[in-house]
C-alpha cells in the first residue's frame, strides 16, 4: 500500500484558508497522555481549534488493555459506531493534531482511518498544535454538535500482523520507541524490558525536525529503512503509526502494523527477547 506525501499531512496555514473560505472539515483534536487518560479531554476543553471534536485515545481508538496489550484496537464494529457518531464521511476530508506533532495521537488515528478503515482523504496536521498556534490560529472552548453519519468503512485486515506471523515469517521489524527502552536500558512503562529479536530501531521522534514539523519527503526517504516486507511497532501500537506515516511522506510502501506491539509480545513468555543494539 502507498500513498501520495501531498496527501498525507496538512500544513497550518492551508488548514486556516480552508476554513475561511467554509470548506467542509472533520477535524479531529487527538491530543493524549499514557499516564492520564482525561489529559486529552480536558486539554480539548481547555481550547481547540474550531469545529474540532475529541477523539480519544483509550476510548476512541483502542479497547481496553489485557492480554492483546495496553492499547489494542477496537473492534471493527467499535470503531464504526465511534466513526458514525463523530459524523465521519468518506466524502468529507478529516484532519488530525495533535501536541506532540503526530506522535500522540494523531498518527495513530490518521493510520485507522485511512489505513484499516480506508477513509480516503485523512490529513495530519504537519508541527500539530504548536504549529497552529504560531500562526495565530483562532483557539475556542466552542464544542460542536456533529450530525452523525452512516458510514460502513470497508476495514483492511491486511494492514495487521500478529506475533505468530511474526515468529513464522521472515519481516523486517521497525521499533519506534526511543533507543534506551530499545536496548532494554530502561522501561518506564511494561514489565519487560528489551525488543523484539531482529527488529531495527528507528524512534519516532527522529521523523521530526527541531521545530516539531515533518521532515521533507526526500530526507524521510533516505533516512527511513528500505527493506521488503516492512512492519512497525512500539510499546502499544501508537507511536509504530507515526513511523507508518512517514513511510506515507516519504511516497514509499506503507510497512504493516504490529498493533498489540511491545505490550503484547511479551504478554507470552515463550516468545524471545533481545536487548542491547541488536
Amino acid at each position: 500500500m502507498s500513498v501520495s506525501s501531498s496527501s498525507s499531512v496538512i500544513e497550518a496555514s492551508a488548514l486556516a484558508e480552508m476554513l475561511a473560505f467554509g470548506t467542509p472539515l472533520c477535524i479531529l483534536d487527538c491530543r493524549a497522555r499514557l499516564d492520564d487518560a482525561e489529559a486529552g479531554h480536558r486539554s480539548w476543553q481547555a481550547g481547540h481549534l474550531p469545529g474540532s471534536q475529541h477523539l480519544d485515545l483509550d476510548r476512541d481508538l483502542a479497547a481496553s488493555p489485557g492480554e492483546q496489550g495496553r492499547h489494542p484496537l477496537p473492534s471493527e464494529s467499535e470503531f464504526t459506531a465511534t466513526v458514525q457518531r463523530l459524523g465521519i464521511t468518506p466524502d468529507i476530508p478529516v484532519i488530525l493534531y495533535d501536541d506532540m506533532s503526530g506522535q500522540m495521537a494523531a498518527a495513530r488515528a490518521w493510520w485507522m482511518l485511512y489505513c484499516w478503515a480506508g477513509h480516503p482523504d485523512v490529513r495530519v496536521l504537519d508541527g500539530g498544535l504548536a504549529a497552529w498556534q504560531r500562526q495565530e490560529g483562532e483557539m475556542t472552548q466552542e464544542a460542536i454538535e456533529a450530525s452523525s453519519s452512516d458510514w460502513q468503512p470497508i476495514f483492511d485486515e491486511g494492514q495487521l500482523v500478529s506475533a505468530d506471523m511474526l515468529l513464522s515469517t521472515p519481516n523486517a521489524l521497525i521499533d519506534a520507541r526511543a533507543w534506551e527502552r530499545f536496548r532494554g536500558e530502561v522501561e518506564p512503562i511494561d514489565p519487560v524490558a528489551g525488543h523484539i529479536p531482529g527488529a531495527l530501531c528507528r524512534p519516532c521522534s527522529t521523523n521530526l525536525t527541531q521545530e516539531g514539523y515533518f521532515k521533507k519527503p526526500d530526507v524521510l526517504d533516505i533516512e527511513l529503512p528500505r527493506k521488503e516486507s516492512v512492519i512497525s511497532y512500539c510499546g502499544s501500537g501508537v507511536t509504530a503509526c507515526h513511523n507508518i506515516l512517514a513511510y506515507a511522506i516519504a511516497g514509499r510502501d506503507l510497512p504493516r502494523l504490529y498493533a498489540g506491539s511491545w505490550s503484547h509480545w511479551i504478554r507470552d513468555s515463550q516468545r524471545p527477547v533481545a536487548t542491547g543494539d541488536v
